[in-house]
């Protein structure tokens, strides 16, 4: 038996498989992140901590399996994280989680086409080099490694400080052709190859439970632990992806749109960038813009019961939402292009539009930033044939037909929709021998697919509505800052 963990924005989830990795039980735990001041976004780590054994002890009791049944444990979690630990693996302070911009002022003197060539990403201040650099110059201290989230959960297990080229290509200090860090890139930004974890695939064995390790989880000490990845790439493998062909779009918390590419395509007008991917391939992808958190502020502020009401109030609404716009760009924007300082609206607004409105326009928004996401790969010759959905966005059947209908094209849906731990346990399956390689544990993904057709009667409204969203986000450029 296989456990899975998935560290969320809004929660940590864990699935457990047998060793053809079916799946047996799963269990979640729901925790926030906290946004100290605008622009800023945190997430204390002891809220992973604490919910690993109980969540974990839930998913083995409805699975009727022991803790020592379980051979292996695979994490995945969010990306671009920063947590400074000390010698002993303590955080030192909340980790700057994803969707954090306080860094602005830390890339304005580092050399962005270099970035972009050797990394395949945007001088963005949410990559953890920038958030290392606003530690080091804003709190000074005695730090010994800065990690991600994933890399933070497997040191806490095993006491091994590693992490995966796909979470390395997050950085902005990973060179894409040389995998490995970039010099120039690390003496840019003033980071010692020393601070950050080591390198290993996602498949290899990073260590086994220690004794804290196993009172965490509840699991039974001397566990094989895989070295890990993010969700943005453990989604994808616990789906089954590992061919060209396929967009994905992750609705969890942010919304993540890519696809796999035998080469490390760059895009140099910067709405995708470039990862290290399993088997040598590569995930073109828009890193994510709040997308299911935007549904989560609006049930909030709001108050509505729950995201199915919102989706009951917006069904109400004929699409288009009679001429209602929303920009999804709370944590500033993402696309059709990166704007640190944008910051989301509704437009469009008269007496005769109420919460429904709103409720529709929301959910439309973030389908029009999918498919600038969609288009720009096509420009780029990235093949985009099928479109997946994925994470906890993806039960809502009303945003899932939104999606086919204003791209033209059907969107597909797996049974199981939250697949980044299902990923996580193919890397622990193959780290702790029960499958001989990756190819075969990515094999194993249940194939069975929903498929939502396009209704073509719709299209000419969201045609007209997305250039309408497009028009409003270059008149409001100016209020963004960018000209």
């Amino acid at each position: 038996m296989i456990v899975g963990i998935d560290i969320g924005t809004q929660s940590l989830k864990v699935v457990v498989v047998d060793d053809d990795l079916r799946p047996l039980g799963s269990a979640v735990s729901a925790y926030r992140a906290s946004f100290p001041r605008p622009g800023w976004a945190e997430q204390d780590p002891g809220l992973w901590e604490r919910a690993l054994r109980p969540t974990i002890g839930e998913a083995l009791e409805q699975a009727s399996i022991a803790p020592q049944d379980v051979k292996a444990l695979g994490i995945s979690g969010q990306l671009d994280g920063c947590i400074a630990v000390d010698r002993q693996g303590r955080a030192l302070a909340p980790c700057v989680i994803w969707m954090d911009r306080r860094a602005e002022d830390e890339i304005q003197d580092i050399p962005g086409e270099r970035v972009r060539e050797s990394a395949g990403l945007t001088l963005d201040p949410t990559h953890m080099a920038a958030k290392i650099r606003w530690w080091k110059r804003h709190l000074p201290g005695d730090v010994f490694r800065f990690h991600q989230p994933v890399s933070y959960m497997v040191a806490k297990l095993t006491g091994a400080h590693i992490f995966d080229h796909a979470l390395a290509s997050t950085t902005m200090l990973y060179s894409l052709k040389e995998r490995r860090f970039d010099p120039i890139l690390l003496e840019a930004f003033a980071i010692g190859i020393d601070e950050l974890p080591e390198l290993a695939d996602a498949e290899a064995l990073a260590g086994t439970l220690s004794a804290a390790g196993a009172e965490l989880t509840g699991l039974v000490r001397n566990t094989p632990v895989a070295v890990g990845t993010g969700d943005d790439f453990s989604s994808p493998l616990g789906a089954g992806l590992m061919r060209p062909g396929c967009v994905v779009c992750g609705l969890g918390t942010a919304e993540v749109v890519g696809a796999l590419h035998p080469e490390p395509a760059i895009d140099r007008q910067g709405l995708v960038e470039t990862h290290a991917y399993a088997d040598g391939l590569y995930f073109i992808e828009n890193p994510g813009w709040l997308s299911g958190g935007a549904l989560t502020w609006f049930v909030d502020s709001f108050g509505l019961a729950d995201v199915a009401e919102l989706d009951r109030r917006a069904e109400r609404v004929a699409p288009g939402a009679d001429g209602v716009l929303f920009l999804p760009a709370l944590s500033g924007a993402m696309a059709p292009e990166w704007i640190a300082g944008a910051r989301g609206c509704f437009y469009g607004l008269t007496p005769a539009h109420g919460t429904e409105h709103l409720a529709r326009a929301t959910l439309e928004g973030c389908g029009f930033a999918m498919r600038d996401v969609i288009e720009r790969l096509d420009e780029m010759g990235v093949a985009t044939d099928a479109r997946l959905l994925l994470g906890g966005g993806a039960h809502s059947r009303l945003w899932a037909e939104i999606r086919a209908d204003l791209s033209g094209r059907p969107v597909e849906r797996p049974a199981e929709t939250r697949t980044a731990p299902i990923g996580a346990t193919m890397l622990a399956a193959v780290a702790a021998g029960i499958q001989p390689d990756l190819s075969t544990a990515v094999g194993l993904a249940e194939g069975a697919l929903e498929v939502i057709e396009p209704e073509p009667t719709r299209k000419e409204a969201y045609d007209d509505a997305y250039r309408n969203y497009r028009r409003l986000f270059d008149s409001l450029r100016p209020m963004f800052g960018a000209g």
